[in-house]
């Protein structure tokens, strides 16, 4: 016998009504995943522990006894009803109260392994760096598909800034993602025209995003000598890359418009330092314009005289004075001149001859004979006067 036909609809308000008569009310405890506030002030999460999970909502009308907004991980108690959501044909618990529990599992070791980290001065505020002024290649640590990269490019795009950027493609959930984040991490760290890492993803649950608190991509981060930036998640998400990064963006699009903003300030220092000197030549011709028509071309031109004149006087006098120690000095050198030339004349040979002295040589030597001891009988002689000279012999 066939069974009676119906529609999708019937069946599922079958299964609702159902559920929801068979548990009026429960008190469940879980570990809150993939926590998200909406606009109309709803909050939308799941509860989970280590081998199930249930969707739940708390509207906004039962969050008046809700001390403080929760977070994935926390461990929480929560008290409603069993539902269907007919549209997705999934059940959920509709809250009525929610109390902290303690902390989850996931939030407990994030807690421990930030404590380790930071007692060993990864996230130490000495150690961040600044960015450059003005980045021109910019690496990317993310899914090469995802939503992230997305609106990475779109807002440079937008912005219209002339930055290079290198995807370094890695999955971003899963359990083979902290070592490929990690790969990914070192080898942009490694090329020496990369100015800014920026390791990102989109949003997700705290299980999501659990690679990026990694140990080894925390020290990935922390051994690169490239600033980096963190821009895991929402603004409300958390991980330790944030703790470990120079600078954490709360979202893949602000990380965008921190780069952006860096060209931004750069190109609009530029362009007021442009403003600036134009501005002071302008103010500089006119003054000097002002100055320059204060004065007729006789004004000028008297002015000019008077200023000339004593460069014109110092010179005058400067050639006067040069001329004078020169004529000085001729004068003194000419009579050092004629002194010497005296003192010349008087110890020349031919001063003596011509008081009567005569130079007697030997003919054949021609050596002075000196006196009479050094002549010989018949000896040839040649005798030389002060206007001329005899050959003879001695007898």
């Amino acid at each position: 016998m066939q069974p009676e036909l119906i529609t999708v609809t019937q069946l599922t308000s079958t299964i609702k009504t159902a559920l929801e008569s068979s548990f009026p009310e429960v008190y469940v405890e879980g570990e809150i995943s993939n926590f998200r506030p909406a606009a109309s002030g709803h909050w939308y999460f799941t509860l989970k522990d280590r081998d199930a999970q249930i969707e739940a909502v708390l509207f906004r009308g039962s969050q008046r006894n809700v001390t403080a907004t929760p977070r994935d991980g926390q461990l929480v108690r929560v008290r409603g009803a069993l539902s269907v959501y007919a549209k997705r044909g999934r059940y959920q618990v509709i809250c009525t109260t929610l109390e902290p529990s303690g902390e989850g599992a996931i939030l407990a070791m994030l807690s421990e392994r930030r404590r380790r980290l930071a007692a060993e001065g990864l996230f130490d505020r000495e150690r961040k760096r600044e960015l450059p002024r003005y980045p021109r290649r910019v690496a990317v640590v993310t899914s090469a598909t995802g939503a992230a990269i997305r609106d990475f490019l779109s807002v440079l795009r937008r912005r219209s800034v002339n930055v290079g950027v290198v995807v370094y493609p890695t999955p971003v959930q899963g359990d083979d993602a902290a070592p490929r984040i990690r790969t990914q991490i070192l080898r942009a760290g490694r090329q020496d025209d990369t100015d800014v890492i920026v390791v990102s993803r989109g949003g997700g649950s705290i299980e999501d995003l659990l690679p990026f608190s990694d140990e080894s991509v925390v020290r990935a981060i922390s051994e690169v000598s490239t600033p980096t930036i963190s821009a895991v998640g929402h603004e409300i998400d958390y991980s330790l890359a944030d703790l470990a990064a120079d600078l954490r963006a709360p979202t893949p699009t602000a990380a965008a418009e921190i780069i952006a903003g860096l060209v931004d300030s750069l190109r609009d220092s530029v362009l007021e330092s442009g403003r600036s000197i134009g501005l002071r030549c302008i103010t500089a011709l006119r003054l000097a314009r002002r100055r320059v028509e204060a004065f007729s071309t006789e004004e000028i031109l008297y002015r000019y005289r008077n200023y000339i004149q004593p460069w014109n006087q110092r010179l005058d006098e400067g050639r006067y004075r040069l001329q004078s120690q020169m004529t000085a000095l001729l004068e003194r050198t000419g009579s050092r001149v004629r002194t010497a030339r005296a003192q010349i004349d008087a110890l020349s040979p031919r001063k003596v001859l011509e008081r009567g002295f005569a130079i007697v040589r030997d003919v054949s030597g021609r050596r002075i004979i000196d006196g009479a001891g050094a002549a010989s009988s018949q000896q040839s002689v040649e005798i030389e006067w002060h206007d001329g000279h005899r050959r003879g012999h001695i007898e």
